[in-house]
């Protein structure tokens, strides 16, 4: 039942076009999200499926008419998708500001896919003061607007039932994540699937099929360990990567990814205003590198973690031309070696066709790591 469950996972992590026109034959309308984070609950409560966009491994063509070749892989694709008319049939897309990189895809998507309205999110960078709360409504408030242009209706208690229902996904994630630390027989392919479909499905669906899986590995006698690490980044869905980590036995115990356990460690807090209330979950969001902080506490979180969990080693996978994950790994790195943790780096971008480096360095990674 467990390898059924992921299979379901798999299908639609690897097809999401298919998803997407399964939504758009029951007449739904869809409007698509981009990296890092989008006020999902949003869309959600007024009627739309929330549909992430994050590239896929395509080659870039047209895409280099708006970017130089030096930005991030994730962003040229999905503009590359958006030309080529992978997404056609989507009433919008939302595209926050939280890198330089998604600023220049919000604008230079208004000119390369027309037929696909381009709606901003403008998050502070101070977010966790009062006024910062206060910019971040504001800037919903301007999202609200323009879904109401496509046919959207906003209601308050609509949007506070969105939350409970992305809260309940948020704890059924955050449960399925310990669960996946205790089974070292799923491979890092399946855990990517689990994590990867979310975005293509409505979140109650998803709900219930991670809820199936959960009940399904309790029952199950988890395999005899392999060797436990902690991967972060931003994305790690390539299937070569994953193939890789799984041949050389490596046991995924832990995620600092911006795609996968990121997305579901903050709630949204109780409140009568369902709006405020979500403004007030982006100003409680942290531990990542496009969300600012100063004390960047995202690497004690990814010590404290690998030691809670038992790690052996941190692989941190940055994506080419990243420069907040860039920044990051530095301080993640001194603060590896200050306790004792075996770190090493790799680098991917969605034009990868040969991984044999990586999985070099993989492998010397292992072989040091069990010395």
């Amino acid at each position: 039942m467990v390898n059924e469950i992921f299979d379901q996972f798999h299908k639609i992590a690897t097809a999401p076009r298919a998803q997407m026109d399964s939504y758009l034959q029951q007449g739904k309308k869809v409007v698509l999200t981009s990296p890092v984070y989008t006020p999902e609950e949003i869309l959600h409560s007024m009627g739309f499926v929330p549909m992430g966009a994050w590239g896929a491994d395509v080659e870039l063509n047209r895409s280099k008419e708006y970017f130089p070749a030096f930005l991030c892989s994730i962003v040229q694709s999905m503009l590359e998708l958006g030309i080529n008319g992978a997404y056609k049939g989507a009433s919008a897309i939302v595209i926050p500001s939280l890198c330089d990189t998604l600023k220049t895809l919000g604008e230079n998507w208004k000119y390369a896919v027309k037929d696909i309205p381009f709606i901003p999110m403008t998050y502070p960078q101070h977010r966790k003061p009062a006024y910062g709360i206060a910019y971040t409504k504001a800037g919903y408030e301007r999202v609200i607007h323009d879904l109401e242009k496509l046919g959207g209706k906003f209601d308050a208690a609509a949007l506070a039932e969105s939350n409970r229902i992305y809260n309940r996904h948020n704890q059924v994630m955050r449960r399925a994540e310990e669960v996946l630390a205790n089974h070292p027989e799923i491979t890092a392919a399946q855990r990517s699937d689990l994590f990867k479909s979310a975005f293509f499905m409505l979140k109650e669906e998803h709900t219930a099929l991670v809820e199936q899986l959960i009940k399904e590995l309790e029952g199950t006698a988890p395999a005899a360990e392999k060797l436990p690490v902690i991967v972060s980044g931003i994305l790690t869905d390539a299937p070569q990567l994953n193939a890789i980590m799984d041949e050389l036995g490596f046991h995924i115990v832990a995620d600092d990814v911006a795609a996968q356990s990121r997305q579901y460690r903050t709630d949204v807090p109780e409140g009568e205003d369902a709006l405020q209330a979500l403004a007030e979950k982006f100003g409680n969001m942290d531990n990542c590198s496009v969300l600012y902080n100063v004390e960047k506490p995202r690497v004690q979180w990814i010590v404290d973690t690998a030691k809670e969990r038992n790690a052996k080693g941190v692989i941190v996978v940055m994506t080419k031309f990243c420069d907040p994950e860039e920044f990051d790994y530095v301080m993640i790195k001194k603060a590896c070696e200050k306790a004792d943790i075996p770190a090493t780096l790799i680098e991917v971008d969605r034009q990868m066709k040969q991984f044999e480096q990586i999985r070099t360095n993989l492998e010397t990674f292992r072989d040091m790591v069990n010395m």
